[in-house]
């Protein structure tokens, strides 16, 4: 089970979670790393699309705390029903919202923690954070990010 932080424009109006750009990476990274897409469920901690207008653009803005509390039963109630063997928090929102607003991606990136919400829990960046890397750094993040996803692979079998 992979879970993102919020929904984008894309997801938005589609309805559906990580089919924008971001969703082409993480489809692209999860493959590199041996992981069918269409083997996980992926969802959002936040389930609505905060949003400022520029131009005629929709610009995501980050979920405040209140938000992200409400909307913590859903995410819940997911991992209640779908049982993830892995559990992956992809981004700080969904890692704080999850393992508790004292996590920071940066200190626990790529290792499994203990937690009572499935037998293996991993935070790691999210693929637009991937996207908005520098150019000259991307690859590498990107390289790094598959092998977080190849941590995952491996205790999946």
């Amino acid at each position: 089970m992979l879970v993102g932080e919020t929904p984008g424009d894309q997801e938005d109006r589609k309805g559906r979670p990580f089919v924008g750009p971001a969703g082409a990476l993480l489809d692209r990274c999860l493959e590199s790393a041996g992981i069918r897409r269409a083997d996980a469920y992926v969802s959002n901690a936040v389930k609505h699309f905060k949003w400022t207008p520029r131009g005629k653009r929709r610009l995501h803005a980050k979920p405040n705390a209140m938000e992200i509390r409400a909307c913590l039963p859903w995410i819940e109630a997911e991992i209640a029903v779908v049982k993830p063997k892995v559990l992956v928090c992809l981004g700080a929102t969904a890692t704080q919202a999850l393992l508790g607003p004292s996590q920071r991606v940066t200190r626990i990136r790529g290792r499994f923690m203990p937690s009572a919400l499935a037998p293996y829990v991993m935070a790691t960046v999210h693929p637009s954070a991937l996207l908005r890397a520098p150019d000259d750094a991307r690859a590498a993040e990107i390289a790094r990010f598959v092998a977080d996803m190849r941590k995952v692979a491996g205790v999946l079998g």
